[in-house]
C-alpha cells in the first residue's frame, strides 16, 4: 500500500509560463518535491499520500467504459462510519478499521482516495532475472510438490509476515517508486525470523492489450514469477494479489463502472496469473483483490460476484490450484465491511479459502492525528480486543490474517509504538489470526544493507508471536497529561546543566544485563549507568553524560544504547541533545499550492503535532472543534492530510491552506499553527514549539 517518491520526468522542451508541465506517470507534487505540479492535457494531478502525487491518465479504462451498470436491488442496508466532524466528536464504530472520511495513509500523509501508501526513499536497480515455468498451457503440471493444506493451517503458518510493499504494486513500474526486491532482501527476511511475504502488484500497466484478452506482459509475469520462486525456495509462505487495479480498473464507485466489463477483465487476469503459477506449491497463496472501493450493498453484491470469478479463474486455470489456499475478503479490508456483506461464492465448495482484513486503528495514533502520540492503557488495548472479538463471533470458524498492519515509527512516538506492536500482536496470537506487517522498504527492512531499522521493534514483535513478555520502555499514559514522557530517549536540553537521568522499564524480569554503546562498550559494566534492584530504574551519571554533551555539542541523537535483559529482550535508548528548531521566516501569506517552510531541526528530525487558531476573539481552533473534549496535548491539533514534513521543511498541504480558509471566522485576520517538537510540552511561550502564522 505505501508509496515512495517517485523519479521526475519532466518536459523540458516546454517553455515555462507560471510553471513547466508534468509528463504522464511523472510526479507532480509530494514531500521534497519541488518540480512542476501541473500535467499535461488528459492527465490528472492525483495524490496517493503526502510523499508522491502522479499525473495519471484523466479517463482510465474504467471511466471510458461503457455506461451499462450492474443494480442491486436487494437491500438498503448503511455502513457504519468512522466520521471526521468540525463541530462534534467523531462517531465510531469499534470494527471499522479505517475511517471513510478520513485519509487512510501510512505515514505522514494527505488525505486521498488513492490507495493507502507510505513513503520509501531508498533508490535501487530493478533485478531482471527471470524463472523457469514450471507450469504448461494444459493447466498439467509436469513436475513438483504440492501437498494439500487447509487454510487454517495456512494461515497459522504466516506469523509474523512482511509486506514487500511499493514494488510490484508501483505505478507505472517496479522501481517507479524507489524500491526493487532481491533474493537477498529475502534472506534477510526469513534470517529475522519471518514466515512469510505478501507480495502486491499492480498490474494494469503490464498489460499489452486491453478488451478483449487483456494480456498481461510476458516479461513483468517472469519478474514476478522469479521472486515467488526466490521466496518458496526459502521455504517462506507467499501470498500473491492484485493490488492497486482495485482503484485503477476495478472502482465498483466510479459513476460510470461498467461491471460486465470488469468481471471480464478480472477474470482475464486471474486466469493469467493463475496459469502461471499453478504448478507452484502449496505455500503460494492468491488473494483476491486489495482493498476494493465501494461502500453499500450493491458495491459489496459486485465484489462478491467478483470473489465468485476469482475462485473460477483459479479453478480452471488447473495445476495445484483447485486445492490451492485462497484468500478472500470485503470492500476496502476492513471489518465493518466485511462483516455486514462479505457472502462465499457457492462455487468450488471443497476450495480451502479463508477472508483476510487490514487493520490501521486507531486512526488518530496510527495516523498522527490530533495530537494523539498516548497509547497504551488497558483501555486502549481493549478497544482493538473488542475489534477481533467482534470479527471472531461473525466469522468463529473461518480461517483469517491481516494482511496489512504497521505503527510506522514516521508517525508514533517510538515508546507507545513498541506498546502497540507487543498489544497488537499479543491480541492476533490469543485470536489465532496471523498478521503481516506493511513495509515498504522505510520502516521495517532496510532492502540496501539488508538490515532491521529498528532491531528493538523486530524484537518486540517476534517475542510477542512466541508468547514472551516483552520488557518495554515506560511512558506517558494519561491523556490529561500536559507533557509527555518517554524512556525510549533521555532528552537533554541545549544550555541545561548535565545531571544524572533515568530511563524507566515495565515488565522487568531482573537486571539488565549489559547496557552498551554503539561501540559495544559495556556502560553497566563500567559503572557509567546503574539499575536499582526490582525498580525498573536505569540511571545514566553525570559522568557518563558529560562525555556526550558539552557546550560546543551540536543538537541531536548522540549515542543509541542498546539495553539488554536476562530473557533476551533488547531494547535502544537513543540520548537526544534538543532545543525547538528554528525557521528563518515566521509569516506566509496564504496560497493554494503546498507550502513548504524551511526547517533547521534540533534534535528529533520530525513534528509531534500542529496546533492551530485563528487570530478572531474566541481563539477559534483551526479545525475540529470537538477536539476542545480532549486532553491538553490534543486540543486544537490538527489531523492527518493538513501538514506533513521532510528532511528539511514543514509541509502546509494545499488542502489544509483550504481548509483555513474556509473556515475563518468573521473578524479573523490570521491563523497561527504551532509546530510541537519532541519532548512534548505544549505549545506555550518557552515550550518545544514553533509558530508559523498565515495571514488571511
Amino acid at each position: 500500500m505505501a508509496f515512495s517518491l517517485k523519479k521526475a520526468l519532466f518536459l523540458a522542451s516546454l517553455a515555462q509560463l507560471v510553471q513547466s508541465q508534468q509528463t504522464l506517470y511523472g510526479q507532480c507534487g509530494g514531500i521534497g518535491y519541488t518540480g512542476p505540479t501541473v500535467c499535461v492535457a488528459a492527465a490528472a494531478c492525483t495524490s496517493f499520500n503526502a510523499y508522491y502525487y502522479q499525473c495519471v491518465p484523466a479517463a482510465t479504462t474504467t471511466t471510458a467504459k461503457p455506461t451499462t451498470t450492474k443494480q442491486s436491488t436487494t437491500t438498503t442496508t448503511t455502513k457504519p462510519t468512522t466520521t471526521k466532524s468540525t463541530t462534534t466528536a467523531p462517531t465510531t464504530t469499534k470494527s471499522t478499521t479505517k475511517s471513510t472520511t478520513a485519509p487512510t495513509t501510512k505515514s505522514t500523509t494527505k488525505s486521498t482516495t488513492a490507495p493507502t501508501t507510505t513513503k520509501t526513499t531508498t533508490t535501487t536497480t530493478k533485478v531482471t532475472t527471470t524463472s523457469t515455468k514450471a507450469s504448461t498451457t494444459s493447466g498439467v503440471c509436469p513436475t513438483g510438490t504440492f501437498t494439500p493444506v487447509s487454510a487454517s493451517a495456512a494461515f497459522a503458518s504466516l506469523m509474523p509476515g512482511i509486506n514487500i510493499g511499493n514494488t510490484f504494486d508501483a505505478i507505472p513500474d517496479e522501481t517507479s517508486w524507489g524500491n526493487t526486491v532481491t533474493p537477498a532482501n529475502l534472506d534477510a527476511i526469513k534470517a529475522g525470523g519471518y514466515k512469510s511475504i505478501r507480495l502486491p502488484v499492480t498490474w494494469e500497466y503490464h498489460l499489452i492489450n486491453q478488451s478483449p484478452t487483456y494480456t498481461i506482459n510476458s516479461t513483468w509475469l517472469d519478474r514476478v514469477e522469479y521472486i515467488v520462486d526466490q521466496s518458496l525456495q526459502r521455504g517462506l509462505w507467499t501470498i500473491l494479489n492484485i493490488h492497486h487495479d482495485s482503484w485503477i480498473s476495478f472502482d465498483v464507485t466510479a459513476a460510470s463502472a461498467n461491471y460486465t466489463q470488469m468481471d471480464q477483465k478480472f477474470s482475464a487476469l486471474w486466469s493469467q496469473i493463475a496459469t502461471r503459477f499453478a504448478c507452484k506449491g502449496e505455500r503460494l497463496i492468491f488473494e483476491a483483490l486489495n482493498e476494493p472501493t465501494g461502500s453499500t450493498q450493491a458495491h459489496a453484491d459486485q465484489l462478491n460476484t467478483m470473489m465468485g470469478l476469482f475462485m473460477t479463474s483459479v479453478n480452471t486455470a488447473g495445476g495445484y490450484n483447485p486445492k490451492r489456499v485462497l484468500a478472500l475478503n470485503g470492500l476496502g479490508m476492513n471489518q465493518a465491511n466485511t462483516e455486514m456483506w462479505f457472502q462465499r461464492p457457492s462455487v468450488y465448495p471443497d476450495q480451502p479459502w479463508g477472508l483476510t482484513f487490514h487493520y490501521y486503528s486507531p486512526y488518530d495514533f496510527i495516523f498522527q492525528a490530533w495530537g494523539k502520540t498516548i497509547w497504551g492503557t488497558d483501555d486502549d488495548i481493549a478497544l482493538i480486543e473488542a475489534d477481533f472479538a467482534l470479527w471472531k463471533g461473525n466469522f468463529s470458524n473461518i480461517p483469517t490474517f491481516i494482511g496489512e498492519w504497521n505503527a510506522s515509527p514516521k508517525n508514533v512516538e517510538r515508546a507507545a509504538g513498541w506498546r502497540y506492536y507487543d498489544a497488537f500482536t499479543k491480541i492476533c496470537v490469543k485470536y489465532g489470526y496471523s498478521s503481516i506487517i506493511w513495509d515498504a522498504g522505510q520502516d521495517n527492512l532496510n532492502r540496501l544493507t539488508n538490515t532491521w531499522f529498528e532491531p528493538a521493534t523486530e524484537s518486540i514483535l517476534l517475542n510477542a508471536v512466541a508468547g514472551h513478555a516483552n520488557v518495554l520502555a515506560d511512558s506517558t499514559l494519561d491523556a490529561s497529561a500536559t507533557t509527555q514522557s518517554s524512556s525510549a530517549y533521555i532528552y537533554h536540553k541545549v544550555g541545561d546543566a548535565v545531571t544524572d537521568q533515568t530511563a524507566s522499564y515495565i515488565n522487568v524480569n531482573g537486571a539488565p544485563t549489559s547496557v552498551k554503546t554503539s561501540g559495544g562498550v559495556d556502560l553497566l559494566a563500567g559503572g557509567q549507568v546503574s539499575y536499582a534492584a526490582n525498580t525498573g530504574v536505569l540511571t545514566l551519571h553525570q559522568s557518563y553524560l558529560a562525555t556526550l554533551i558539552t557546550s560546543g555539542t551540536a543538537p541531536g541523537t548522540l549515542e543509541t544504547l542498546s539495553v539488554a535483559w536476562p530473557a533476551g529482550d533488547v531494547l535502544t535508548l537513543k540520548i537526544v541533545l534538543y532545543n525547538t528548531p528554528t525557521v528563518a521566516t515566521h509569516t506566509y501569506s496564504m496560497q493554494t499550492t503546498d507550502l513548504y517552510i524551511p526547517v533547521q531541526y534540533a534534535g528529533l528530525p520530525f513534528p509531534a503535532t500542529v496546533y492551530g487558531e485563528f487570530n478572531d476573539a474566541a481563539k477559534t481552533y483551526v479545525s475540529d472543534d470537538w477536539t476542545v473534549w480532549l486532553g491538553p496535548l490534543q486540543q486544537g491539533r490538527w489531523t492527518s492530510g493538513n501538514w506533513g514534513y521532510d528532511g528539511s521543511n514543514l509541509i502546509i498541504w494545499a488542502s489544509g491552506l483550504a481548509a483555513i480558509k474556509s473556515k475563518a471566522p468573521a473578524g479573523a485576520t490570521q491563523a497561527t499553527l504551532a509546530w510541537e517538537f519532541y519532548p512534548r510540552n505544549g505549545f506555550a511561550p518557552g515550550s518545544n514549539a514553533l509558530n508559523i502564522t498565515l495571514t488571511l
